[in-house]
């Protein structure tokens, strides 16, 4: 049997257990973005007065400031470990060395603890979280673009690349894939000359982090590859990952394992005119799994970044018996191959097993647009009534309708199909599907839908 051109991960976070997944572990390397010279904090940026008042690094000392944002609750804004540990609650696992990370309930918005989760960091490509966010929604999926010249221009020296050759025509699918699963920074720009330019495009960014209350985050390049001022934190990290989430493409990319990607045009031997196309591999290791990690049970994306400066950085989302949460860890200080992952997998071993249990310590907050019409998290006790979606869209029937299939028309909901890997094969699990609102107030992320007839 052919393996499928597409292999998507169960995009209802429904996956059989790691050990049944072991045989998927692939050793294909990490696609780092190898860094630029460091640059020194005084080419930093000026942040906006919004902004947390410590200083954007591009080499970030071992101590976080004194001094940090405060949005989501006073406790994210202190230094150092923050956890309400009581009685039933299990205790944080020992041997976390990231410099900062938070593990958080995607639905409810809660932050079930956290580390330096306001710290100004470095991001590398988990950066791309917010490009997808921000530029995703501007192009169809089959729209094709011919790469000229300088939609390759001032890509960083060393960075990850998917493959893109001048004079080629691609679609905003491939060139999607190339984002999400190679890292591409290639296909950054390239999306990003289709988008005006790069500047344009940091720009939008930078106004989009701002809505979504991003407010530790200065985009400099959106590809995430080292350059002065250029920062982010697990808190805003997470806020992407959650914003994107809501929309089903990039569901459907960070979720996908393998894909196949054009190659160059060349001529065969007898003259005639040819394309081949190469597979991708996603380097998220979560996912994909390598020769010493399992593929993570639930696991559903988002994405990973790895450069000198930032150290790995990664962003996950997975569900377990109904719950998902959202993990971000950032710059492990210990040299450990897959370090990141190993070290995320912990983190949500102990958020499942301390959700509905641990009390929070502060939320992720909603964007401005939906905190200034009133629409806190939970708020409403349900799925917003007709308001307007965060794409545009608005949809007053989603959340009361029935998850009739496991493909929508690209309405307000969208549907996360239940599906498991056995054996490198994709199996369609007879069970749940998620229902993900693409509109605010949350807590509405992913709404739990029963598919049952």
């Amino acid at each position: 049997m052919s393996a499928p051109q597409k292999k998507t991960i169960g995009r209802s976070l429904l996956v059989t257990s790691a050990a049944a997944l072991s045989s998927l572990a692939l050793t294909a390397p990490l696609a780092l973005a190898a860094p630029s010279p460091s640059p020194s904090p005084g080419g930093a940026s000026k942040s906006s007065a919004s902004k947390s008042s410590a200083s954007p690094s591009a080499s970030p000392s071992v101590t976080p400031p004194a001094k940090m944002s405060t949005v989501g609750g006073a406790r994210l804004g202190r230094a150092g470990t923050q956890v309400n540990l009581a009685s039933g609650v299990p205790v944080l696992p020992k041997d976390i060395t990231a410099r900062s990370w938070i593990v958080t309930d995607a639905e409810s918005g809660e932050v079930l603890a956290s580390h330096n989760a306001h710290w100004r960091l470095p991001p590398a490509s988990t950066m791309k979280m917010l490009f997808a966010d921000t530029v995703l929604p501007k192009f169809a999926k089959t729209e094709k673009h011919k790469v000229v010249p300088s939609d390759l221009a001032g890509i960083g020296a060393g960075s990850s690349m998917v493959g893109i050759k001048e004079g080629e025509t691609y679609t905003v699918h491939d060139l999607w894939l190339g984002v999400f699963l190679r890292s591409g920074n290639d296909a950054v720009h390239v999306l990003s000359a289709m988008n005006k330019g790069v500047a344009k495009t940091v720009a939008e960014m930078n106004e989009h982090a701002e809505e979504l209350q991003a407010l530790d985050t200065h985009v400099v390049s959106p590809d995430g590859y080292d350059a002065p001022g250029q920062v982010s934190s697990a808190y805003d990290l997470t806020l992407f990952a959650r914003s994107g989430l809501q929309k089903k493409d990039f569901r459907e990319y960070c979720s996908t394992v393998t894909a196949k990607f054009p190659g160059a045009t060349t001529k065969n031997k007898k003259g005639k005119t040819v394309r081949k196309p190469f597979e991708i591999q996603n380097t998220n290791r979560l996912l994909s799994g390598d020769y010493d990690i399992a593929q993570y049970q639930g696991i559903a994306g988002v994405k990973n970044g790895n450069t000198t400066n930032a150290g790995a950085t990664f962003t996950g989302v997975a569900e377990r018996n109904g719950r998902v949460l959202l993990v971000t860890v950032m710059n492990p200080s210990k040299e450990a191959h897959n370090e990141v992952y190993k070290e995320t997998a912990k983190l949500f071993d102990w958020g499942f097993k301390a959700a509905g249990k641990v009390q929070p310590v502060g939320e992720l907050v909603p964007p401005k647009g939906a905190a200034q019409s009133g629409n806190q998290p939970g708020s409403s006790g349900q799925a917003g009534g007709g308001s307007a979606g965060s794409d545009g869209s608005g949809d007053s029937g989603a959340s009361a309708r029935p998850v009739a299939s496991a493909t929508t028309d690209g309405g307000a909901g969208g549907v996360w199909t239940a599906v498991a890997v056995t054996g490198g094969l994709l199996v369609l699990l007879a069970a749940g599907a998620f229902l993900v609102n693409r509109r605010w107030p949350l807590p509405d992320l992913v709404r739990r839908r029963s598919s049952r007839p």
